[in-house]
């Protein structure tokens, strides 16, 4: 079945999303004639110009509700225009869940931009962090326009980074000019050290680091503070060591862990807290159905909860 490219544009009302894509079709680079769709989740005040187009190859489609992204609904638009690609600007009210899981088999997002007002941002992600967060977790990059010289980059830079260390960011200024985000990221800890030592604080950002890349870690020795958790599943010398982590908000705080091997596993107890020293081993785990980090145990020690036992990205 041929794969149908879908390149998708996100972000809140008036965020800059229309005049964007109004500006890529206008493109003859990017715009050479494929027959596109183009479809509306949201009717801003900005209005497109299909007179303007590089061509008379787009065909636009509304969608009223979010209950309208349906797989047969969208490949039957599809169908009715002959389109090759399909361009959508997203609702930033609806949950991109809603269009990963209904869209059809063969859609496939080829680009996924978020845009976002810069005299607004700040209030959205504090009034709909989820929803800030949805936007942002998968976006390759995101443009933060109308920028004035009082935007603080480091507070915004921080918000993106706690959903999506992998994105560019730009910010563009009302005169048009663009600047992309070079503000460095490095890690609070030391991973060349003998043991990396990771503070309770830090425990959301390891966990993120280590799930984008594995293998840098792959024989490192790591001491953290973290919970027991037991498994029937699991051999008796196995237990899974990690925290309870809230990436957006309370709705989505879920138990993140490591499998762990020690001979005394079955001395320890559900919900105990304890700091363990162990290297990390990445291989296959039953426990993990594929090729994962286990933490084999060199030491272990009784200890507190930390002072927010819930981790965070703040």
């Amino acid at each position: 079945m041929k794969q149908i490219p879908v390149y998708l544009f996100t972000g809140f009302l008036e965020a800059g999303k229309t005049k964007f894509i109004q500006e890529t079709l206008e493109d003859p680079r990017f715009n050479q004639g494929e027959r596109t769709l183009l479809l509306l989740c949201e009717e801003g005040e900005e209005e497109y110009e299909p007179d303007n187009f590089s061509g008379k190859n787009v065909f636009i489609q509304p969608l009223e509700s979010e209950e309208d992204i349906q797989a047969p609904a969208l490949e039957a638009m599809l169908k009715k225009c002959r389109a090759d690609r399909v361009l959508v600007e997203y609702n930033g009210m609806w949950m991109l869940d809603s269009l990963y899981q209904r869209m059809p088999e063969n859609w496939v997002v080829a680009q996924e931009f978020m845009f976002c007002d810069a005299n607004t941002f700040l209030s959205y992600n504090a009034n709909m962090r989820q929803l800030v967060y949805d936007k942002l977790k998968s976006c390759e990059l995101v443009v933060f326009n109308r920028c004035s010289a009082a935007l603080d980059r480091m507070e915004v830079h921080k918000i993106v980074r706690a959903a999506n260390r992998r994105c560019d960011i730009a910010y563009e200024a009302p005169d048009g000019t663009v600047e992309y985000d070079e503000i460095e990221d490095p890690l609070p800890f030391d991973l060349d050290a003998p043991v990396v030592d990771i503070k309770d604080e830090d425990y959301a950002l390891f966990y993120a680091d280590l799930s984008e890349d594995f293998d840098k870690y792959d024989g490192k020795t790591l001491r953290y503070k973290g919970m027991v958790a037991k498994s029937p599943r699991l051999a008796a010398d196995n237990f899974v060591f990690g925290r309870q982590l809230m990436t957006c908000c309370a709705n989505d705080i879920q138990f993140t862990g490591l499998i762990c091997r020690w001979p005394n596993a079955a001395s320890l107890n559900k919900g105990q807290w304890v700091t363990v020293t162990a290297k990390v081993e990445l291989k296959w785990h039953k426990g993990y159905g594929k090729r994962g980090p286990v933490l084999s145990v060199e030491r272990i020690e009784e200890a507190l909860p930390p002072a927010q036992p819930v981790a965070t990205f703040y």
